[in-house]
């Protein structure tokens, strides 16, 4: 058990434990994304992070909305992992002399981070719908929707040319 946090007994404690972490990670994006944006030299790259920040405020008002319905306090609860993937997309960032090097590694930060979204948010669905709750599964899946083409928009990036120009 965390140091603030319940202990997890039931399906619901899990489904609420994990809303929490979610909407942490979210804001800890939220905060990031303005200096991946100024950072990105790539005009495509620099486009989909300020649209992804966009988005990402709209992910965290709709995770307050499934707090609200689930009649719980919106607050969030420290995710480490997020926490991680963010520390190590800093110091990599900030080692790259190369701003075509450090596009490439902010866009494979970025991945990293959708991809855990993208995770969090399929178990949350799933944990909605076993409890019965289809209207904040419906409400998760829009957001899974949107990060599953965030990571695929930045695949297409990194393609185009993010890469190749890296190298």
């Amino acid at each position: 058990m965390g140091l603030f946090s319940k202990p997890i007994k039931t399906l619901d404690d899990l489904f609420v434990h994990t809303l929490q972490d979610i909407y942490y990670a979210e804001n800890q994006i939220v905060k990031n994304l303005p200096t991946m944006a100024e950072e990105a030299t790539d005009p495509q790259l620099k486009a989909a992070f300020q649209h992804h920040l966009t988005e990402t405020e709209g992910q965290v008002r709709r995770l307050e909305q499934v707090f609200q319905m689930h009649d719980q306090p919106v607050k969030g609860v420290t995710c480490q992992a997020m926490d991680g993937i963010l520390a190590e997309a800093k110091e990599i960032i900030s080692d790259c002399d190369d701003p075509e090097v450090r596009d490439a590694a902010m866009l494979s930060a970025a991945q990293a981070v959708e991809h855990y979204e993208i995770t969090r948010y399929g178990s949350l669905i799933a944990y909605a719908r076993q409890l019965g709750r289809p209207d904040c599964a419906s409400l998760l899946q829009q957001t899974l929707e949107e990060e599953k083409a965030a990571d695929q928009k930045l695949t297409r990036i990194a393609g185009a040319g993010v890469n190749q120009h890296a190298a």
